[in-house]
């Protein structure tokens, strides 16, 4: 056992706190991996102190195109969701430790069933318009997202059978059917704050730290501090500029060069040279970052045919690409959402292994000609997406399935391409429950349902285990509806990443979080510089 393992075990039994391990690591002269974060020096005591006020925070981020808007309806990739987060605030935040705690619905109470809720609205908080919040607030930003509308989180807010205001700081939800987890529900990224009946999302009326300066679609959003925040310890930039680096090759030489402060996504190939730079430290987080997938449209020919579909699975070298493309920082996905730190992860399932023997025996079982199989990918779905897709192609020709793989432009990706052709690369984010992931991705009348898979015993499953507060019974029931998933969807699922975000050594506030990098995309909000 080397001397870092020695430390990391030290820790592991509780014989040695985090500050000891920062301080003998760092004497040592080497980084390593403790609650996701890889220690470079004095990084995580840094993380500690008292934050100070001033300066410019540019971050360089992958996820976003030229056709992104501010209409919280549209999200689709980080960069907006860390832009909304910086001009507005939740109505409930994903802590550090993965549970729910109150943001502009600062505290909550719930009747037996978990059918009727009420959340207390927290008090004296401005917009940027001057108004102060109040319930019919709370309402009109949730009403966007149901109705008439294609916002994303239509789905999950379906079950919302009567919502009302009780006094101007409080409201009451009722449910169609009890939901332990509704809090949760509420986390939902595209659900931020607006003030009541604003509908101009070039200027958005929000209660965050920050303003907006000025927003080039495809290229930066800057915002400025208005002066005042309402959390403590929170909102201490001066000013932000967001800009929009897609290429991870540049991305990291912005980092380098320190043209940027922070940048997200790095390349796992070169992240372990990167955390030996004096000048910079490296945020890891373990096993919950982005679920990398090639699906396919159950409902169009040739992926109707569920041989098909088993074949695609069996045939994608998954240790492969996680090793080549991903340097080992990464899970291997098991063609579902959920990854392993969900306390509802299927373990008992077994992983499925690339097999080329099975591959072919259920493509010559499904009768589809080779030339009927066609994947488009692009770096606009991730940076490495033609890679992946690239390996994949390889892998398959050992079960003698030719797959054409056609790269498409960066741009537009996710509005032209995503949900509209029949397969693709995509990928999902982390969420905060096993229900929400689960039907977010696989429920019927899930909007973003991009497989457009239906099952009705999942679908029930579904239904039965949000409801269900016997926690065995509950895993049973979400056991259940991976192996559903995994077994009859569309999905090929073959890598869960870690989050590798990078940060000039004076960028402080930067703790890895469970559901999304750059500290849940957050990092303009907790940031400082020290």
């Amino acid at each position: 056992m080397n001397d870092m393992e020695q430390l990391n075990a030290l820790v592991a039994n509780g014989k040695l706190s985090r500050r000891e391990f920062v301080s003998r690591a760092s004497a040592l002269g080497v980084g390593s991996s403790l609650g996701g974060l890889l220690l470079t020096g004095e990084a995580a005591a840094q993380t500690k102190k008292t934050p100070k006020k001033g300066g410019t925070l540019r971050v360089g981020m992958e996820g976003g195109s030229a056709s992104d808007s501010l209409d919280p309806r549209t999200y689709a990739d980080s960069i907006m969701i860390a832009a909304s987060l910086t001009l507005m605030n939740g109505f409930i935040e994903i802590g550090n430790d993965g549970k729910a705690k109150g943001e502009l619905l600062e505290s909550w109470s719930t009747k037996p069933g978990a059918t009727e809720w009420v959340f207390n609205v927290r008090k004296g908080i401005k917009f940027t318009s001057g108004k102060t919040l109040d319930a019919d607030d709370i309402l009109y930003s949730l009403s966007l997202h149901m109705g008439d509308t294609k916002s994303p989180a239509k789905g999950l807010l379906k079950q919302i059978k009567e919502m009302k205001k009780l006094s101007p700081t409080q409201v009451q939800f009722t449910l169609e059917s009890g939901n332990a987890d509704f809090p949760s529900v509420l986390s939902d990224y595209h659900l931020v704050v607006t003030s009541n009946g604003w509908t101009d999302w070039t200027k958005p009326d929000g209660t965050g730290a920050f303003t907006l300066e000025k927003f080039e679609p495809g290229v930066r959003i800057t915002f400025k501090n208005k002066g005042s925040y309402w959390k403590p310890g929170r909102g201490n930039f001066d000013g932000v500029e967001i800009l929009y680096i897609n290429d991870k090759a540049a991305r990291t030489a912005a980092l380098q060069s320190g043209k940027i402060d922070a940048a997200n996504r790095l390349d796992a190939r070169t992240v372990n040279l990167l955390a030996k730079n004096p000048k910079l430290n490296i945020v890891r987080t373990k096993g919950s970052g982005n679920r990398y997938c090639f699906v396919s449209h159950v409902t169009a020919a040739p992926y109707n045919n569920k041989d098909l579909r088993t074949a695609l699975k069996f045939g994608i070298d998954r240790k492969k690409i996680i090793d080549t493309v991903f340097n080992g920082f990464a899970s291997v996905g098991n063609d579902h959402t959920l990854d392993a730190n969900n306390p509802f992860y299927n373990k008992k399932m077994a992983q499925r292994a690339y097999d080329p023997d099975k591959a072919a025996f259920h493509f010559k079982r499904s009768g589809v000609a080779a030339s009927d199989l066609e994947l488009l990918t692009s770096e606009g779905a991730w940076g490495s997406a033609v890679d992946c897709a690239s390996i994949y192609q390889e892998s398959l020709k050992k079960a003698g399935i030719q797959l054409k793989v056609k790269k498409v432009a960066a741009d537009g990706y996710w509005s032209d391409v995503w949900l509209k052709q029949p397969f693709c690369a995509a990928y999902w984010g982390s969420r905060p429950t096993a229900d929400v992931a689960l039907s977010t991705t696989f429920k019927s009348d899930a909007e973003w349902n991009d497989t457009k898979w239906k099952n009705a015993e999942f679908d029930k499953l579904i239904l039965e285990a949000r409801v269900e507060l016997n926690e065995a019974k509950r895993s049973e029931m979400y056991a259940r509806a991976q192996e559903i998933v995994a077994d009859d969807g569309g999905m090929v699922c073959f890598a869960i990443s870690d989050y590798l975000d990078g940060y000039a050594k004076n960028v402080m506030g930067n703790d890895p979080h469970p559901r999304y990098d750059l500290a849940d995309d957050r990092i303009a909000e907790t940031g400082w510089f020290a």
